[in-house]
């Protein structure tokens, strides 16, 4: 039995179903700490801001890097102007570990906007830290709060 028939349809490439987008506005989390132990202890983090573009043939602008803490309250600009980033390009930001003003519910928002209809670019943040012997990392992604579709 052909895939064709279990699902109905002639198989296509991935691309083929692929959204286009000529940009976003993308919220992505990030956590100065998290907290340990049954008196909730702050276990402080670096964390790391990835945007990579995952479009081939196209770079994308990337207008806005901004880091808000808890509350919401907008603490710092990562870009000063805009910056090109190419194709299947990354740009990394990061936030040190002794910087605590974010709190665990801190965050980016990104914005990037492109004059070609483009791949969505992968947004994410990466969170570490080793203390003694005890170690810990994890990943959040970006989630789109305005899209821009052609």
């Amino acid at each position: 039995m052909s895939l064709a028939i279990v699902f109905g349809g002639p198989i296509r490439p991935a691309t083929a179903k692929m959204s286009l987008f000529k940009g976003q506005t993308v919220y992505v989390p990030v956590y100065s700490h998290i907290y340990s132990g049954d008196r909730e202890r702050p276990f402080y983090l670096a964390a790391t801001l990835s945007i990579r573009n995952t479009d081939r043939n196209h770079g994308v602008i990337i207008t806005a890097v901004d880091y808000y803490d808890s509350d919401g309250k907008f603490l710092k600009h990562y870009l000063e102007q805009p910056i090109s980033l190419g194709a299947m390009a990354t740009l990394r930001y990061v936030v040190p570990e002794s910087d605590k003003s974010g709190g665990s519910g801190a965050k980016f928002i990104i914005q990037w906007r492109s004059e070609h209809p483009v791949a969505e670019p992968l947004i994410e943040s990466v969170m570490i830290s080793t203390k003694t012997q005890q170690g810990i990392s994890f990943t959040s992604r970006g989630r789109v709060l305005e899209a821009v579709i052609p």
